[in-house]
């Protein structure tokens, strides 16, 4: 007779909680890579967008939902991956080389600076990597025999084993190309959550006197989880270069900093689908918002202002009534019909007292 024990948290160690979610994200896969047959390309390129977004996500999330690190700065590491993986192409490199050292390269480059960085906490962190943030425009700009300044660099055609892939005039292979690199991190993101790894992330976000009295080295384990959310962050920004075709010193911008921090807020900090939820929040809210303008005052009038007004009134409501973002409330909509009847309004409700460790730092 064999014995099996459950533990608490034996579904975060497992790959997939169960054989029904694995039926279901090997289900999403097959819809996912035969979509460009479902789809047109404007929709197909929007979802290619979305995906990217969500790889971007994933980078920030690693830094900021498992580690609890703010950050305001990865629009530099989105530049300097996409800056990185061009100009390798250029030298000769093939793609399937560029590719992977941009993201090795970012983060490395992102551990380095990490290292005077983490002696920081909370708003001071921000404040400092949204300098690095702003100082990468001014870089790109003054590295103007590498990186053509203002005038900006055009993405050269990618070609693997001899098949060509470009984001206007193959939007299938390219879309296809995304959806693996998206595949390939988030099961890398998956994986080291489940690792001892991941387990020491989570130490720290959640209170750092406690993780250093099991044993964690607190500055190295910050230095990794900057490292890796770079790297990342770094593909991501390779392939946003390709999705746009041209890049310049205003493509990754603060505001792209901004934009990936609300929206992993929105989707749900601390989760893979929070990424991935924040990502079609952002890819498909501007769409929504011109539809809407157009039906109600017509095309013809600018708005200034219209989408980072409405992005930021969607922050401050998820903040104030879902702090967990669209994937909390998702759960928290699972777990009510799963308890039924005997669910409780009070299960949900928000803790509003901190760890007396949490106040020492």
């Amino acid at each position: 007779m064999r014995i099996h024990f459950k533990t608490s948290y034996e579904h975060d160690i497992r790959l997939f909680p169960d054989r029904w979610s694995f039926l279901v994200y090997a289900l999403l896969i097959v819809v996912a890579v035969l979509l460009p047959w479902l789809i047109d390309d404007f929709f197909l390129g929007e979802v290619t967008n979305v995906l990217i977004w969500a790889i971007a996500g994933l980078g920030l999330m690693m830094l900021t939902g498992q580690t609890g690190q703010a950050s305001l700065g990865h629009a530099a590491f989105l530049a300097l991956g996409c800056y990185s993986c061009i100009i390798f192409m250029e030298q000769g490199l093939p793609f399937l080389i560029a590719f992977p050292a941009a993201g090795i390269l970012t983060g490395i480059i992102g551990t380095i600076i990490a290292i005077p960085a983490i002696r920081l906490h909370g708003i001071y962190l921000a404040i400092a990597t949204m300098a690095l943030s702003i100082l990468a425009d001014d870089i790109i700009v003054l590295m103007e025999p590498i990186t053509n300044g203002v005038s900006g660099k055009f993405a050269p055609v990618i070609n693997i084993f001899g098949i060509e892939i470009e984001r206007w005039g193959t939007p299938d292979r390219f879309y296809w190309l995304v959806l693996v690199v998206a595949i390939i991190c988030t099961l890398i993101y998956r994986n080291i959550l489940r690792s001892p790894l991941g387990r020491a992330f989570a130490a720290v976000r959640d209170s750092e006197v406690s993780a250093t009295a099991m044993g964690i080295h607190i500055s190295r384990t910050k230095a990794i989880s900057f490292g890796i959310s770079c790297a990342i962050t770094g593909l991501a920004g390779a392939l946003m270069g390709f999705f746009s075709g041209i890049v310049t010193n205003e493509t990754f911008s603060i505001v792209i900093s901004i934009t990936l921090l609300m929206m992993i807020v929105i989707g749900g900090l601390g989760s893979i689908h929070g990424a991935f939820f924040g990502a079609v929040v952002v890819a498909f809210l501007p769409q929504f918002l011109s539809l809407a303008k157009e039906t109600v005052i017509g095309g013809g009038v600018a708005i200034p202002g219209l989408e980072t007004g409405v992005f930021g009134m969607i922050l401050i409501l998820f903040i104030l009534f879902e702090p967990m973002g669209i994937y909390g409330r998702w759960m928290k909509i699972r777990i009510w019909f799963e308890l039924f009847p005997f669910a409780r309004k009070d299960m949900f409700k928000r803790q509003k007292s901190y760890l007396k460790t949490e106040r020492l730092r």
